[in-house]
């Protein structure tokens, strides 16, 4: 079901899904469809864009994060998934965004597999850094970025893909009892073995940034950013241009948020992590619906999705910024990597940042007391 079909229903017979009964947005749906149909979504990805020195990537990639199991905790098809991989491919799609803790394990199986006709054509990308089993997979408390472990970490990730070398490998989060020399200097010895190509780091904090860029040059930061979310706007984003890094955004849609796909009424079952994140709360859903409300009145203006929408807004602040929007359904893949065909002109990126910094989001991404697996880091050890 698609996300556009999923606005003319009242709830998803799934187990474990969110219950979404979309009223006030089933109204808009049918314009909606034609949109995509005509904004060129079913060509293929035009443009590149470089992460770094000399990391060539195209210009939307693709995160797989949830090809092994979705927010809602469904499990989808595996040759599904590999249709999906296969056909970004075919559409231009060149930068594929894994990790170990993605199963754990499992995303990285599916992944390999699925580029594994044209592994040498592609970017792979994946991350380690919690504490992970490495025989069973079980995820245990806490993080774990000791160099020895590591360079554990990055064998298995290797036959789990299916390949030789890791294109770009992130320290997943930062962790506070091993210093960041220490773990750079692990993958610089991975990269000197051949192992790994460029490296990066995901919700870091500034200085963490500048001590490993000493070290080795980092290639780029990810972290959590979209119209719902722009915390990397004030110092991490600044500090990417002062520097030279390129910028990948998780979440680019807001999980799900900016597709149009939530509305007042929309809950969360247990098991989705938009359950116990104030953001979307009942309290405080309506208040943050009026960013939809905005990119709904640009529908007609850029003939494009909700969603095409927001990706091209991020598209449009940095040269050097390409999200990774995830997805386990075909037509959210194409409608995707439609977005890059959707340009803002100086004047209309104007006018749409002047609304969007009238709109206040409330709410936050996560609870305090999941804030050891959200993204949030820990203070350094110095």
């Amino acid at each position: 079901m698609n996300r556009r079909n999923l606005l003319k229903t009242a709830g998803l017979a799934m187990a474990g899904s969110a219950i979404l009964p979309f009223s006030s947005v089933a109204q808009s749906i049918n314009s909606e469809s034609s949109l995509f149909e005509k904004n060129n979504a079913l060509k293929p990805l035009s443009g590149r864009r470089k992460l770094g020195n000399n990391l060539e990537v195209s210009s939307v990639g693709i995160g797989v994060q949830n090809m092994s199991r979705t927010y809602q905790t469904t499990i989808p098809s595996r040759p599904e998934m590999f249709n999906i991989i296969r056909t970004a491919f075919d559409k231009g799609v060149t930068f594929f965004d894994a990790a170990e803790a993605y199963g754990p394990h499992e995303v990285e199986r599916i992944l390999g597999e699925g580029i594994a006709p044209f592994r040498d054509k592609v970017v792979v990308a994946t991350k380690f850094g919690w504490n992970i089993d490495q025989e069973t997979g079980k995820r245990l408390p806490g993080l774990n970025s000791q160099p020895e472990h590591i360079k554990k970490v990055v064998d298995g990730m290797l036959k789990r893909l299916r390949t030789d070398r890791i294109d770009l490998l992130y320290q997943h989060r930062v962790d506070p009892n091993v210093p960041i020399e220490d773990v750079v200097g692990a993958i610089k010895d991975l990269i000197q073995e051949g192992k790994v190509m460029h490296y990066g780091l995901s919700e870091p904090g500034v200085q963490t940034v500048r001590r490993a860029h000493a070290i080795h040059p980092v290639t780029a930061i990810q972290n959590e950013y979209s119209l719902l979310w722009r915390g990397p706007e004030k110092e991490i984003i600044p500090l990417c241009e002062e520097l030279g890094i390129g910028f990948v955004p998780w979440s680019p849609l807001g999980v799900g948020f900016l597709t149009g796909a939530i509305d007042a009424n929309t809950r969360f079952a247990q098991g989705d992590i938009r359950a116990v994140e104030s953001r979307f709360s009942p309290e405080n859903l309506p208040q943050n619906l009026a960013l939809v409300e905005l990119l709904k009145k640009w529908i007609a203006q850029k003939q494009a999705t909700p969603a095409q929408i927001s990706l091209a807004w991020l598209l449009s602040q940095k040269p050097w910024i390409v999200p990774i929007p995830g997805t386990t359904q075909m037509a959210h893949m194409l409608e995707n990597i439609g977005a890059a065909e959707v340009k803002f002109t100086a004047s209309e990126l104007l006018e749409f940042n002047k609304q969007l910094d009238a709109i206040q989001i409330v709410g936050e991404r996560l609870p305090a007391g999941v804030l050891a697996f959200s993204g949030v880091e820990a203070p350094i050890k110095k």
